[in-house]
């Protein structure tokens, strides 16, 4: 149903450049209510401007479109290796990890991808929290052309009416491992606090947490692929002439602030963002072993004796209601940066 935002002024007791200010908050609010007004779909609802309306994130039809309008730019932007082509559909990890990508391919194939495939998706639910405030943020869960049976679980946000959705998270899952969602009569989700005290960890702790239990483990985190297996895998990277060292560091605040939705059973699926550094050095008579071509284009200095690499991560978990332990869902990861010395 349309909703109308309105202003009401008085001019008793007001002088006048209090009501110049009133008469022109009024018509910047006329001004969102109309560019609100141009989203109503068929389902009978628009997003209407205004921090304490607790309201859809979106409609489903901006929604579809927005997932539509990433995909074009994405696809663009693969294609000729050029991340100013995507750049306003993606923020956060995502844009972190995606122009990297671009970057180390356009240094080393100036005039463009040769194997550019586009990504297409199909088989796409929109789960859309009711919240107030800013940001606004949906789900799009959707089946990709890329990545066999997984499910893409894209994130995306805005923090006002004038700019567009940007994908802040996108991770692979199982099929089986997306959960049901908590809806109203009318289908809209519920958006989780981060400091919510009703889960086994708040979402707004996680990246830390993540942070802490790779270095030293805990019980915070079920294990899996992700957690036990990922901690496994690092000890392993150490071996004989060659030590690798980590430094993990939580991203929390800004695009990069974690994002839930609460689940059918009482918890939340949470994405979140973690930075973590990996550093190999050679001992004396050894060398680090020769990067392939895309960490070489993103690598300042001549590699010697030690390679630092930085990577932005970004995660889903499943956080359980009350007690228990976190699942880490699904991960992806890309490389920023590097140096060589």
């Amino acid at each position: 149903m349309a909703r109308h935002l309105m202003t009401h002024l008085t001019t008793r007791d007001r002088g006048p450049r209090r009501l110049r200010r009133l008469r022109r908050r009024d018509r910047n609010a006329l001004i969102a209510v109309s560019l609100t007004a141009m989203s109503l779909t068929a389902s009978g609802c628009v997003v209407v401007h205004g921090e304490r309306e607790v309201l859809p994130a979106t409609t489903r039809a901006e929604a579809a479109k927005a997932l539509r309008q990433f995909t074009d730019a994405y696809n663009k932007a693969d294609k000729a290796y050029d991340s100013s082509l995507d750049a306003d559909y993606t923020t956060g990890a995502l844009a972190d990890i995606d122009s990297a990508r671009l970057k180390a391919g356009h240094i080393n194939s100036p005039g463009g991808n040769s194997g550019h495939s586009p990504l297409e998706f199909d088989d796409v639910t929109y789960t859309i929290p009711k919240k107030a405030g800013w940001p606004r943020w949906f789900v799009a869960n959707a089946h990709g052309n890329k990545g066999g049976d997984e499910r893409w679980l894209l994130v995306f946000t805005r923090n006002s009416l004038s700019e567009p959705f940007q994908v802040a998270y996108l991770t692979l899952v199982a099929p089986d491992a997306v959960p049901k969602f908590t809806t109203d009569k009318d289908g809209w989700a519920e958006a989780v606090p981060a400091n919510s005290a009703q889960l086994a960890a708040s979402p707004g702790d996680l990246s830390q947490d993540y942070a802490t239990y790779l270095k030293s483990g805990g019980t915070v985190f079920a294990d899996g692929a992700h957690t036990s297996g990922w901690r496994t895998d690092r000890k392993k990277s150490t071996k004989p002439g060659l030590a690798t060292q980590y430094i993990d560091e939580p991203l929390t605040n800004g695009d990069y602030a974690p994002l839930a939705l609460r689940t059918a059973d009482g918890g939340a699926m949470v994405f979140f963002t973690t930075r973590y550094y990996a550093k190999q050095t050679a001992a004396a008579g050894a060398s680090v072993p020769t990067p392939n071509q895309d960490v070489k284009a993103l690598t300042k200095g001549e590699i010697k004796q030690s390679l630092t690499m930085q990577f932005v991560s970004n995660q889903v978990a499943l956080d359980p209601a009350g007690t228990g332990k976190v699942s880490v869902l699904g991960r992806i990861q890309g490389l920023t940066s590097a140096q060589g010395s």
